[in-house]
């Protein structure tokens, strides 16, 4: 049976930055509006987290039952290492999956925004077949996709909706950001992992890739929200505040450009989870600032 740190291991807490960054970007457009909601932004975090913690429990269960998780360089995998119980582990994901429902289905009433309840279910449907299902889309390259939108476009303007009503084009730019660095996290994840994912037959967009074109889409996906922030800058020089992320950024892209492989890439996932939290709360602190004025 598992204890308490291996379940805390287990959730992988290194990716909670993919749920905290679209709420703070979100959040920020809203403040600049003046109709900010904290009470409704504390709901989104709470879907937020609940949605990452939830798919990487049934991530861990799904690769685990498959086989996948047998030889993994990275973070413990409960059912792969078999510290738990495959059934326990697709409770434990069913619960956070279920309080993300909750969480949503009171933000979407509150709110009186009901056609988000069918945004709702595409996520929660996303969450379980990205690994999950007979033919699971992230074991066909499509994970990146996935991550862009979740975790771009539909948390950040989501988030900035329930507040606020619709977006602005800046808030856009924030999506489109957070989205991008959302994805250099499972790149640089995936990238670890490629030479074992091959070998079970998980096709993940870093196995299509292979390595070197691996790396250098993670340059870009790291390169180009820096770029967005200087393209905000030109409506309002507040955006430039993301690029207070670009020296922490040097760091894991120095690395990964350079070669490095194995568990020498498990420190620059939490290294890239930095950089997208810095240029989120910059960025989110530019919205508001550049809305404002």
């Amino acid at each position: 049976m598992a204890n308490v740190a291996q379940w805390v291991q287990g959730a992988r807490p290194r990716t909670l930055p993919n749920a905290i960054a679209p709420v703070l970007v979100g959040t920020g457009a809203a403040v600049g509006t003046g109709a900010v909601r904290p009470g409704y932004a504390l709901l989104a975090l709470v879907v937020a987290v609940a949605m990452v913690i939830g798919v990487n429990y049934a991530n861990d269960y799904s690769d685990g039952t498959r086989g996948t998780d047998d030889d993994r360089v990275g973070p413990l995998r409960l059912v792969g290492s078999g510290v738990a119980t495959p059934e326990s582990v697709r409770t434990m994901a069913f619960a956070w999956l279920s309080l993300a429902l909750l969480a949503g289905v009171l933000l979407v009433s509150l709110s009186r925004q009901w056609w988000l309840l069918g945004v709702g279910a595409v996520c929660l449907l996303g969450a379980w077949f990205y690994t999950g299902g007979k033919h699971p889309y992230g074991y066909l390259g499509l994970g990146e996709v996935a991550v862009f939108i979740f975790f771009g476009p539909v948390a950040v303007l989501g988030t900035a909706y329930v507040q606020s009503g619709p977006p602005s084009a800046l808030s856009l730019i924030g999506a489109i950001g957070v989205g991008m660095l959302s994805c250099s996290v499972l790149v640089v994840n995936n990238l670890r992992d490629i030479e074992s994912d091959a070998l079970v037959g998980k096709r993940t967009l870093a196995v299509l890739l292979g390595d070197t074109d691996t790396r250098r889409l993670y340059a870009a996906l790291i390169i180009l929200p820096m770029v967005l922030s200087l393209v905000g800058a030109l409506r309002s020089p507040a955006m430039l505040l993301g690029l207070l992320a670009a020296p922490v950024a040097y760091s894991p892209l120095r690395r990964v450009c350079g070669g490095i492989r194995g568990r020498e890439l498990v420190a620059v996932l939490g290294d890239t989870a930095m950089v997208m939290l810095v240029w989120s709360l910059g960025t989110a602190v530019g919205l508001a600032m550049a809305i404002l004025g």
